[in-house]
């Protein structure tokens, strides 16, 4: 039953389907763990039961052989014995042939007993070298298996490092990819660009308020002018020309037409 029930897990390990397995695994890493401490106990159970069988093998053929030896020494025996009678015998010695043909008799049964013993040991010995040498199959075919898990296993967790390393590097370079607005990086970026911004607007409100102050003193330059001119010619004097004219006709709100009537 102990041989059976090994051979039957053997067979049933042998068989199993790797990548159908892994596919219906929530966790294939763990469940290779597992499988592969799994096979190796099986597989130093299945050595240990194995070698036991051998070596019950083995006994069966020792005993086996000793019993063709012995079936052979009794036939030497039962020759020796026979023609030692038949010397007696030709010499008149009736008593002595007798007593070697009788023991020549008791070397073939023994002869016969033996044989009898090796001829009931061959379908036994037949038998459990088959069975030996269907576990040595499945033995070697488990160790192939195991191979298999081991190699698959490492495969596994080697692209799970590599995967689980790319992805570290992917967000280290994310975190300082300076086209990434959500990286540290742009945002800070984008903070400096708005006061950069904030600056240029603060330059520009302020060149515009001192334009226009120049503006303002310009114009109350040349008003200043223009009613000094008029005070002169209220006096009776002359105006100016220059500066002054060319500061006078820059008012436009005066009609030409006005002129033609003095």
């Amino acid at each position: 039953m102990v041989k059976q029930s090994i051979f039957g897990r053997i067979a049933q390990l042998a068989k199993a389907n790797i990548n159908s397995l892994l596919d219906n695994a929530e966790d294939p890493q763990k469940m290779l763990d597992q499988m592969v401490r799994d096979y190796t106990n099986n597989i130093a159970e299945a050595e240990s039961a194995v070698a036991q069988t051998i070596g019950n093998l083995r006994m069966l053929e020792d005993d086996y052989n000793e019993d063709i030896k012995n079936a052979q020494d009794w036939g030497n025996k039962a020759l020796a014995a026979s023609r030692k009678a038949d010397e007696f015998r030709a010499a008149g010695d009736v008593a002595d042939a007798e007593k070697f043909d009788n023991l020549a008799k008791v070397a073939l049964q023994r002869q016969m007993a033996a044989e009898s013993e090796a001829k009931g040991a061959e379908p036994s010995i037949a038998s459990q070298r088959e069975i030996v040498d269907k576990l040595k199959v499945g033995l070697d075919q488990m160790k192939n298996k195991l191979n298999q898990l081991t190699s698959k296993r490492n495969e596994l967790v080697a692209r799970s490092k590599t995967a689980a390393a790319q992805s570290q590097v992917h967000d280290a370079i994310k975190s300082i990819d300076i086209m990434d607005p959500t990286s540290e990086v742009g945002r800070f970026e984008e903070k400096i660009r708005r006061e950069e911004a904030k600056v240029r607007g603060q330059e520009e409100l302020a060149a515009s308020s001192l334009d226009a102050q120049f503006n303002q003193l310009e114009d109350l330059g040349e008003q200043t002018e223009i009613d000094a001119r008029l005070a002169a010619l209220k006096a009776g004097g002359k105006p100016a020309l220059g500066a002054g004219s060319q500061a006078a006709t820059s008012g436009s709100t005066v009609d030409e037409a006005d002129f033609d009537k003095l």
